[in-house]
C-alpha cells in the first residue's frame, strides 16, 4: 500500500516538513510495510521554502537585503532544479518574524528588501523566479519594493522619493516612472504565490482585511486604504493597469498588485503552483491513499487554500484524501462537498494551547489511526 503525505505547515505547531514526517511515523507504527511519499507543501506562506527543499531537494543561497524597518537582514534564495528556477519566501524578509526584536509598525514597514531579493534571485535563475507572498507584515502596495528594482516614484513636487515607501506614505505618490527599471527583471518570467483573492482596497481589500492583524487601528487602517486607492489611480493613470480589478491584487498589503504592476509578475494560485513544482500529479498516481493536514479548516479554506488543492490534485487521479487538522471552524464541511472524503481534528476536545504544544503526538496518532481505519474501511 502507497500513502502520499501532503501536509501544509499547522501554524505555531509544526512546519509542513515536521508535519510529514509525524505522519509518516504514525503509518509506520500500524503498517511497517507501507510505500510512505513524504510530500510536504505551502500555498506561498511561511514555510513553502522549506517544503520546496524537503520534496525536491536544491539549495539556498544567502542574499543581504534591508529588512522591513531598516537595517540589514539575510535572506535565504531558493535554487532548483539545476537553477530552473529560483524561490522567494517572502516573509522571511518582511514578515512578523522578520524583525531582530520582533517590533512591527504597519505604517512603516516596506517591502523594499523584496525588490533586492529579485535582483539577487536573477543571477541564480535568470529564467523565472517563484514568490511566495504569504505572511507579510507590510502594507505599501509593493512600492518599496519597486523602488529596489529601480521604478521612481516622485512627489506633487515633481521630486523624486528617494526613502523606502511604506503604506503611511502612500498619498505622497503624484507620479510613477518605470523607464529604469533594472533591465535583469525586464528578462524574467516572475510567478507570484497568492494564498488569497482579496482586490488591492476596499472593505475586502488588503488594509480593512489583514491591516489589524499588523497592528493597525481603525483610523492607520482607513489611512492604508486611502493610501492603496490613491497608488490604484496613479497606477491607472501612468502605466495603465487597472489594480481594482486585479483578483488577488491585495495579498500581501497590497504586494500582489505591486508585483503585477511595477514587476510585470503573473499572480497564480499558490498551492497549484507548489504541485506542479513537487510533480505532485506523478507522484499520487499509485497511491491508495492522500494525507494532507493544516493547522485550521473552515470555509477559508476554499479560496486556494493547501489542503484543497492537495485534494482536488489526487482526485483528478481517483486518489482519496484525508486531512488532519488542528481545528475545523465554520464552513469545514464544505470542504467534504469539495472533494476531501473526510477530515480529522487532531486534537478533539483539547484546549488550544494544549493542542499545539502537543501537536505532532496527537497527528502521528492521528495518523495511525486514519490509515487502520481506512483498511478496514476503503
Amino acid at each position: 500500500m502507497k500513502i502520499i503525505c501532503a501536509p501544509d505547515s499547522f501554524k505555531e505547531s509544526l512546519s509542513a516538513v515536521e508535519a510529514a514526517n509525524a505522519m509518516a511515523a504514525g503509518i509506520r507504527s500500524m503498517m511497517p510495510d507501507a510505500t510512505i511519499d513524504c510530500c510536504p507543501v505551502g500555498d506561498g506562506g511561511e514555510g513553502t521554502l522549506a517544503a520546496l527543499q524537503a520534496a525536491i531537494g536544491g539549495q539556498t543561497i544567502n542574499s543581504r537585503v534591508h529588512g522591513m524597518l531598516g537595517g540589514g537582514i539575510d535572506v535565504p534564495i531558493g535554487q532548483f532544479n539545476n537553477g530552473n528556477f529560483a524561490y522567494i519566501e517572502t516573509a522571511i524578509a518582511i514578515g512578523p518574524k522578520s524583525s531582530p526584536d520582533r517590533k512591527r509598525d504597519v505604517m512603516a514597514s516596506s517591502t523594499f528588501g523584496v525588490g533586492e531579493l529579485l535582483v539577487d534571485a536573477s543571477s541564480i535563475a535568470p529564467d523565472r523566479i517563484m514568490v511566495g507572498i504569504g505572511g507579510s507584515a507590510t502594507n505599501d502596495g509593493g512600492c518599496g519594493m519597486a523602488q529596489a528594482i529601480g521604478v521612481r516614484f516622485f512627489d506633487t513636487a515633481g521630486t523624486l522619493i528617494s526613502e523606502p515607501l511604506s503604506g503611511a506614505q502612500l498619498q505622497k505618490v503624484a507620479r510613477i516612472d518605470i523607464d529604469n527599471r533594472s533591465p535583469v527583471i525586464e528578462k524574467q518570467n516572475i510567478v507570484v504565490l497568492c494564498d488569497v483573492t482579496n482586490p488591492f482596497a476596499g472593505p475586502q481589500g488588503a488594509a480593512y482585511i489583514y491591516a489589524p492583524q499588523k497592528g493597525a487601528s481603525p483610523d492607520q487602517v482607513k489611512q492604508l486604504d486611502d493610501g492603496l486607492k490613491h497608488l490604484a489611480r496613479v497606477v491607472q493613470k501612468d502605466l495603465g493597469i487597472d489594480l481594482s480589478a486585479m483578483p488577488s491584487a491585495g495579498a500581501a498589503g497590497g504586494l500582489g498588485g505591486g508585483l503585477a504592476a511595477f514587476a510585470d509578475a503573473k499572480l497564480t494560485s499558490g498551492i497549484d503552483t507548489i504541485l506542479g513544482a513537487v510533480n505532485f500529479d506523478s507522484r499520487v498516481q499509485d497511491a491508495d491513499l492522500c494525507l494532507t493536514g493544516e493547522g485550521r479548516m473552515d470555509a477559508q479554506s476554499m479560496s486556494g487554500k493547501a489542503c484543497m488543492g492537495v485534494a482536488a490534485a489526487a482526485a483528478r487521479a481517483g486518489i482519496p484524501t484525508i486531512a488532519l487538522v488542528g481545528t475545523a471552524g465554520s464552513g469545514a464541511d464544505q470542504c467534504l462537498e469539495a472533494g476531501i472524503r473526510d477530515y480529522v481534528v487532531i486534537g478533539e476536545g483539547l484546549p488550544m494551547d494544549e493542542s499545539i504544544e502537543r501537536a505532532r503526538e496527537l497527528l502521528l496518532r492521528a495518523a495511525a489511526n486514519v490509515v487502520t481505519q481506512y483498511l478496514q474501511n476503503p
